[in-house]
């Protein structure tokens, strides 16, 4: 929501605010440092960093600004990104990244919706005057927030600099987590199983569905009792009767009905860390092909999670997979995972590799996934789904969730 016209205009310029830190400088400091040999690797001086999990990854920065453009720029040369974006979110920057405050530098407001001019006309000018107009510049081409737009006006505007894609660098730095995202993540778990378990004791016959997830997403930002929570980066997967046979439709207002098949896939959050979970509700007695698929599910799930290990490749933990649905005469075309941390609209993963054959990524120890083995049949769908951290020893997943079909016979 645009708040421009309620703001106080003396609150728009940026001050001298204690920003909240979830983090200490030294994290950043090395996140910043592994991107950068990342940079170096790759010939890149000047990255220019558009998803908002990443920026937020980088700098702390966390807010709803990004249906505006706004920009990270990290460089070889200088300690501290820059965070660059409108003028009434500096406030927000300033209560939130690890940077000194001059490292905020905004954009006035005449930028914003206009038809003469661009943002990322600014940000030319601000790249230029650093000295940056002949590098190297990185760019996150195929992220959801770069726009084609971004890349002409850049393009046109540093005609003497040199663009290549670095898509996916910030997010393969990601992928191994400091011990403290992991704990934000176990508390996400909490949270989550709290979210859905919240869910399974509203669901009954006669309830709408609409009602059941509201339930679920009030528990989802309220939290715990120890810690609360917050907005997911998107809405819960919640499909019922036919439309289970789909993996991304929404609930309905319509009240369940008896023999309804309910699939939900939703996650808690706390600090933009997510800790996906699925499961399913069946409002009447479950069929024993139900229950025989379901134990499948859950069977394969634990062969993945007992697979778990530093060193292991994630194509081993597909095959660990497949090995018991072989057995049992089942198939499933899609891959059955993916990494999960940071989350901003429109999704939890991170989107480096996959649990799937082929995929040589090797675990390491505080590497985080969503192992997601759902199966879809023609008339309905059924999921038991975990997220869970690399250990020394194996698997811990976020959520204690019992792992089996819910049933309200």
């Amino acid at each position: 929501m645009d708040n421009a016209d309620a703001a106080n205009p003396d609150a728009k310029e940026p001050g001298h605010r204690q920003a909240r830190m979830l983090f200490e400088r030294g994290e950043y400091l090395d996140r910043l440092a592994r991107v950068k040999n990342r940079m170096s690797d790759a010939g890149i001086d000047v990255l220019l960093v558009a998803s908002p999990a990443n920026q937020f990854y980088l700098t702390g920065y966390d807010g709803w600004s990004f249906y505006t453009p706004q920009m990270v720029v990290v460089t070889l040369d200088q300690e501290e990104p820059i965070w660059f974006g409108r003028m009434m979110d500096a406030v927000g920057a300033e209560f939130t990244v690890f940077m000194s405050h001059d490292r905020i530098i905004p954009y006035d407001d005449t930028y914003v919706a206009s038809a003469e001019k661009h943002p990322m006309e600014a940000l030319a000018g601000l790249i230029a005057e650093h000295g940056w107009a002949r590098a190297r510049i990185g760019v996150e081409m195929d992220d959801y927030y770069y726009t084609a737009r971004w890349h002409q006006i850049l393009t046109t505007n540093l005609p003497a600099a040199e663009f290549v894609d670095a898509f996916l660098l910030v997010n393969w730095v990601r992928l191994r987590k400091s011990d403290r995202e992991v704990e934000y993540m176990m508390q996400a778990g909490k949270i989550s199983a709290a979210a859905m378990q919240a869910a399974m004791d509203v669901a009954e016959v006669g309830v709408r569905q609409c009602d059941v997830i509201a339930e679920l997403n009030r528990v989802t930002t309220a939290g715990t009792a120890e810690f609360g929570g917050t907005f997911t980066c998107k809405p819960p997967n919640a499909m019922v009767g036919e439309y289970c046979a789909a993996p991304h439709l929404s609930w309905t207002d319509a009240p369940l009905a008896r023999n309804d098949m309910f699939y939900i896939e939703q996650g808690g959050v706390r600090h933009r860390y997510h800790a996906p979970l699925s499961r399913c509700l069946y409002l009447g007695r479950p069929t024993d092909r139900m229950l025989q698929v379901t134990e499948v599910i859950a069977e394969g799930l634990h062969a993945v999670l007992e697979a778990v290990k530093p060193g292991v490749v994630l194509e081993d933990l597909a095959a660990a997979w497949t090995a018991v649905t072989a057995r049992h005469g089942i198939e499933k075309e899609s891959r059955i995972g993916y990494p999960v941390g940071i989350g901003y609209p429109p999704t939890w993963g991170e989107l480096t590799c996959s649990l799937r054959k082929g995929d040589r990524t090797v675990l390491e120890p505080n590497m985080t996934f969503h192992c997601i083995p759902a199966i879809w049949l023609d008339k309905y769908g059924l999921v038991i789904s975990e997220s869970f951290v690399v250990t020394e020893t194996g698997a811990q997943t976020f959520a204690d969730y019992p792992r089996r079909l819910f049933s309200r016979g």
